[in-house]
């Protein structure tokens, strides 16, 4: 209390009722004019009310949306140095690219680089690109960056993985381009195969051009069997330019390339679905064969020495006589020297070469022009005509060959001969003088050789000829 001027004291609050305030809140709202009480005209309100369940849920839905907002907000603002820290872990452990935020995050990555959907060039030129097998693509990655299909090893890696080319791919050969996006490089691997066809032909030595010709007929190589003879018989200038060893050899204007069609095993190849794949044309295959045929001869041989007095085309000639009449490698050069001592007239030959095989190359020759192309596959070649041979006419064209009515050597080769036979025309055995050689019956190739139409004509006998 407070005593003023010594008077009686203030009187003191009064004392409340028992029950005005018990039990009450006392108000914790402050008053908005500022002086702890309700504003003017505003209600008393009680505390505790919107404190229920409604209220809680509001809370959370604010706390969750506050939340994404920040970390929405701390990914843009650190979403790079995220994004780097997945891509680098995802490379290292591929299988996470089924994840859609880190394929995302990859995907982002090489379009930031710019390789993603960019071609490798512009060069549209197509290609054949080979797969073999037991490849993935993580082993033609480093391949395709290297030709310079693709940009960039990572985007063809993770174009293939999102395409599942690895369950796809196959062993083979594909046509591909360098201006082609990573997508098309993965696609082209699976739709772009280039099926090839490899066949195997042989020819065999002591064949003739329309012989040759015939195999060709009868195989799905692809190899137009007409211009191969055409090509042959009237070779251009070009493939001629391209050789020039045949000049060296002596080929003479106008004449065919019979006789430099090296007998071996060639691989023709063939394509059903086009595209840059080196097929084997006619102009391919002789050139194989005149490549063969010059690796196998050499310039040694080409260069005939003048004593020998032939040129090698002429030697080739001989050879090809060689090749048809004899069947033991040691028995060609007695062949050749008994072809070669009949040439120079030697004793009773007279310059005649008396030769089967060239009669039998005429026959068969003037027969093939009168059956259509498409038949020579079925035509029998070097069979014997019922008759003498000396008394067989040909053609003024082919005079040359009928060995049996006309002297001198025949005008080229008749078929293409072996190295051996080469050899052997080059220098053949005339030591002995022989001018006369007679198959031996069951003799397995062997002959037997004599120095005069008598001797000759005694072993006839012999052997049961007459």
């Amino acid at each position: 209390m407070t005593i003023r001027s010594g008077g009686k004291p203030r009187d003191q609050a009064r004392r409340m009722k028992p029950g005005t305030y018990d039990g009450a809140d006392l108000p914790t709202w402050r008053a908005t004019d500022g002086r702890g009480g309700p504003g003017p005209g505003q209600p008393l309100r009680d505390p505790r009310r919107g404190r229920g369940l409604p209220g809680v849920l509001k809370f959370i839905a604010f706390a969750g949306i506050l939340a994404v907002v920040v970390v929405v907000a701390a990914l843009t603002a650190l979403r790079p140095v995220v994004r780097a820290a997945v891509v680098g872990w995802a490379w290292d452990n591929p299988s996470s690219f089924n994840l859609p935020f880190v394929a995302d995050f990859i995907r982002e990555d090489l379009k930031n680089q710019g390789v993603l959907d960019a071609p490798a060039g512009t060069d549209a030129t197509e290609v054949v690109f080979g797969v073999a097998v037991g490849e993935t693509p993580a082993t033609l990655a480093p391949r395709l960056q290297d030709e310079g299909f693709v940009l960039s090893e990572r985007a063809f890696l993770f174009t293939a993985i999102e395409e599942d080319l690895e369950d796809n791919l196959q062993a083979g050969e594909f046509i591909l381009r360098r201006d082609m996006t990573p997508a098309e490089v993965v696609t082209a691997l699976v739709d772009a195969r280039v099926i090839v066809t490899k066949v195997e032909v042989t020819f065999r030595e002591g064949l003739r051009l329309e012989q040759m010709t015939a195999k060709l007929q009868t195989v799905a190589s692809g190899v137009d069997a007409q211009a191969f003879y055409d090509l042959v018989k009237s070779p251009t200038p070009e493939l001629l330019a391209e050789h020039p060893w045949l000049a060296t050899a002596g080929l003479p204007p106008g004449a065919s390339l019979e006789g430099f069609l090296y007998p071996a095993r060639y691989t023709l190849v063939t394509s059903a679905t086009g595209g840059p794949v080196e097929v084997t044309t006619a102009e391919a295959l002789v050139r194989m064969m005149l490549k063969k045929f010059h690796d196998a001869v050499g310039d040694a041989r080409l260069a005939v020495p003048p004593e020998r007095g032939l040129t090698f085309y002429q030697v080739l000639a001989l050879a090809s006589i060689v090749e048809r009449e004899a069947i033991l490698d040691d028995e060609r050069p007695i062949i050749a020297g008994v072809y070669q001592n009949r040439l120079v007239g030697l004793g009773e030959a007279n310059e005649i070469l008396n030769a089967d095989p060239t009669v039998l190359y005429a026959v068969d020759t003037m027969k093939l022009r009168e059956l259509p192309f498409e038949e020579w596959q079925n035509y029998f070649f070097w069979s014997v005509p019922e008759g003498s041979l000396k008394d067989i006419a040909v053609s003024e064209d082919l005079i040359g060959y009928q060995t049996y009515q006309v002297r001198g050597l025949i005008p080229g080769p008749i078929c293409t001969p072996t190295v051996t036979s080469i050899d052997a025309a080059l220098a053949p055995a005339t030591e002995d003088g022989y001018l006369y050689f007679l198959a031996i019956p069951d003799g397995d190739g062997a002959h037997v050789f004599t120095k005069t139409l008598e001797e000759h004509n005694a072993k006839r006998r012999e052997y049961g000829y007459d």
